[in-house]
């Protein structure tokens, strides 16, 4: 830690001696290039729009998440609930809401929306806000996106009621017959998008979870062979082939997850070809009910030295702005570290430590001559998990500026081809 009375002198200190100014983002780039520009990629978590039809069936036509966020109330002293979405509870399946928050996101140094994508055996989940809204906005070439299968068990914690046994809706093992159906349908869909992400010219690709991939085919061998057949069909497409991502973790947070024995081995021989991280909790216990940002800031960067020495592939950093899912909690149960989504948060998250993680990152990024030119953060509108980039009535655009102030956009306002 810097003592308060160097911290802004080091700051400064430190802006000098990392600052970029690239003229503009070159999104294929991977590593290897010191001079090459940084990509800063944001998880979107895509359950803000009516009218999805499982939606729909479980909880009514005009239902969406929005519901959760708009009835929280503050569960312990010193928590901040609700917190109300300066742009209001929009709708974003609607194109012209969607390209106003790809203007934002472009306008302040974000490159990429990584959208949580949901598939089941009877089919897709949560589809309109990337079929309906991004892809039909106008404006959808200043950004790149890209999906992170979550192909995690989907279970009925919206509201979860404490002592109650969390229903599964959706399981997320599918057959290898849907797997199959599932890599031609992304193919077509959405790698052949001009505006899909691509590193080296391939896809990018992330699986959230790796246990729940391996069901699916029984073994190692079998889903390691479903995953070569999935890079051949994109070169039949044309492409010249997959980056697949892993998503790794230490601490699972959801009921549903586990961790693998040893996940090093496993991202070996399946073959990926980076790993992430999806949020820090997943790497870090949070020991008090408001654990201070720094304390969990400092606890991954501490991880992030073990995962570049643990794994043979590149790990793409992440940056978490906060941490409260007290909003999918039943309200009038009591509030307290019982398990998932009743837990222990983090505070003191403010803009401007926020934006200090972000200079910290950006260095350790730069100071690394063959390492990824990549970032994720946590998360562009995670509402209801308290990790959310979206401006709100307290803090406006405070988020997404200190986003812009680290990782300044091309000046001449083109965008990231």
């Amino acid at each position: 830690m810097i003592a308060a009375s160097n911290k802004t002198g080091w700051i400064r200190g430190l802006l000098l001696l990392v600052a970029i100014a690239p003229e503009l983002v070159n999104l294929a780039g991977w590593a290897g290039k010191t001079n090459s520009p940084i990509t800063v990629a944001c998880y979107y978590f895509p359950d803000f729009h009516p009218g999805d039809p499982r939606n729909t069936k479980l909880k009514g036509k005009d239902w969406s998440e929005w519901k959760l966020v708009a009835d929280a109330k503050p569960r312990f002293p010193g928590e901040h609930q609700p917190n109300v979405p300066l742009w209001g509870y929009c709708d974003e399946s609607n194109p012209q809401v969607m390209a106003k928050k790809i203007g934002a996101a472009a306008d302040n140094g974000i490159n990429v929306f990584i959208f949580d994508w949901y598939y089941y055996n009877d089919g897709p989940y949560l589809q309109g806000c990337l079929d309906d809204g991004f892809l039909k906005a106008t404006n959808v070439n200043r950004i790149k996106f890209a999906l992170m299968w979550a192909n995690h068990d989907w279970l009925e914690l919206h509201p979860a009621k404490l002592g109650q046994p969390q229903k599964l809706l959706y399981p997320g093992k599918v057959t290898p017959e849907h797997f199959d159906q599932i890599c031609d349908y992304v193919i077509k869909n959405y790698f052949l998008n001009s505006s899909y992400w691509k590193i080296d010219g391939k896809p990018y690709f992330s699986f959230y979870d790796l246990n729940k991939l391996l069901e699916n085919f029984g073994s190692v061998e079998a889903t390691r062979a479903a995953l070569d057949k999935f890079r051949a069909k994109a070169k039949a497409a044309g492409l010249p082939g997959l980056h697949l991502n892993a998503v790794v973790w230490g601490q699972p947070i959801l009921p549903a997850e586990k961790t693998p024995a040893d996940v090093a081995k496993l991202v070996r021989e399946l073959g990926f070809d980076s790993v992430t991280s999806y949020v820090w909790i997943h790497h870090v216990p949070l020991p008090q009910q408001q654990t201070d940002y720094n304390y969990v800031r400092d606890a991954y960067f501490k991880y992030w030295n073990e995962a570049e020495k643990e794994y043979d592939v590149p790990y793409i950093p992440n940056v978490t702005m906060g941490w409260d899912p007290s909003p999918r909690c039943n309200q009038s149960d009591k509030f307290g570290n019982f398990g998932y989504p009743f837990m222990n948060t983090i505070c003191s998250n403010t803009p401007e430590r926020f934006k200090e993680e972000l200079e910290l990152t950006k260095q350790r990024l730069l100071a690394a001559p063959n390492g990824p030119r990549i970032l994720n953060l946590n998360c562009w509108n995670e509402w209801t998990e308290g990790s959310y980039l979206e401006p709100d009535t307290v803090h406006g655009l405070s988020y997404l500026k200190a986003v812009k102030e680290v990782f300044p956009p091309p000046k001449s306002g083109l965008s990231a081809q």
